[in-house]
């Protein structure tokens, strides 16, 4: 039998990019050489290239995606197994584009890819399955605000958000109207769409849903205790949170939260890896958001949970290729 192509597609065009890379490499060092030969591609705003063993660095042809090397060799991808965060590889964008030109990817479709990259409308969706989510107020850049109107809807604080935006970019918590200002021109900068949510007071835990083998697993529940307000950017990428596996709730309530994220990733039709965001208040897990391409370092929340279940990483990851080649 012989091997099957893997480009293992990393970068963005987003700050997350950095973050990419590193998941990047984790999955490129985790598939298994005797199945596949595995391959390095990188998606910026200002480039599209494949990387050599020695570091060097080759074009993309967009039209098929594809790859001629120096040695007149054509490199064509069986799989694409998609790593990047936030822009193109979340919202959709690159999956549209795989689409058209009928090349195979691991994770979810288009559709759930644009879906879930905008909160507000995941979080409208899932309200109809009975997930229950923060009182929240949309706004497009240009609308006229009225900050006593936000203030007296959700109380304070709240937290002001991108709607389409990853990694906690952009976020703040609100605690005085005084504040309100700076923290809409804040969100405002990442996307020209904002969501203002009430606060709730509870745990936040962090889920790992995938699908294994013909299963939806939940991978674990993680207790996140930001050293910060909340779980932002630098809690989540540079250290500074404590991450508890499994978070420290008992059994009614893990039972809870484990059918709710299952509920949810299977309502929304997901596929491959998801990590899901919610506040436990009261006993009730409110859902914060969906990331469908989660950060995949060895530090990252995902490969952690994985570990505690006994999932391999290779298996893992030779999971979503064998599913991606697996689709017609």
């Amino acid at each position: 039998m012989s091997k099957k192509n893997i480009a293992v597609v990393m970068g963005g065009y987003s700050d997350e990019y950095k973050v990419s890379l590193k998941s990047g490499q984790l999955i490129f060092d985790s598939l298994d050489r005797d199945l596949y030969n595995v391959y390095k591609v990188v998606i910026l705003k200002e480039e599209w290239y494949f990387v050599d063993d020695r570091g060097e660095k080759s074009p993309l042809d967009k039209a098929d995606f594809s790859v001629s090397l120096t040695s007149g060799f054509k490199v064509k991808f069986d799989v694409c197994f998609n790593i990047i965060h936030g822009r193109p590889g979340e919202n959709g964008e690159l999956q549209a584009y795989w689409n058209t030109i009928g090349q195979k990817y691991t994770g979810c479709d288009f559709y759930q890819s644009a879906l879930t990259f905008n909160k507000k409308d995941t979080l409208a969706v899932l309200s109809k399955y009975g997930i229950p989510s923060a009182k929240s107020i949309y706004l497009r850049l240009g609308e006229e605000i009225d900050e006593n109107e936000i203030v007296e809807k959700l109380g304070l604080p709240l937290f002001v958000k991108p709607n389409q935006s990853g990694s906690s970019l952009g976020i703040t918590k609100v605690k005085a109207q005084s504040e309100l200002k700076e923290a809409l021109k804040f969100a405002f900068a990442e996307d020209e769409e904002i969501l203002i949510e009430s606060f709730l007071d509870g745990m936040e835990v962090s889920v790992g849903v995938v699908d294994f083998n013909n299963e939806t697993v939940v991978l674990g529940i993680t207790e996140i205790v930001p050293d910060k307000e909340f779980f932002d950017y630098e809690a989540k990428y540079e250290g500074a949170s404590e991450e508890i596996t499994p978070a420290r709730i008992d059994d009614e309530t893990r039972k809870r939260v484990e059918e709710i994220s299952k509920r949810a990733y299977e309502a929304l039709g997901m596929s491959g890896f998801s990590r899901s965001e919610f506040i436990i208040m009261n006993g009730t897990p409110y859902m914060l958001e969906m990331n469908t391409n989660p950060g995949f370092s060895p530090a990252s929340i995902l490969p952690q949970q994985a570990k505690i279940y006994g999932i391999s990483i290779m298996d893992l990851c030779g999971n979503e290729v064998e599913k991606a080649l697996a689709k017609k």
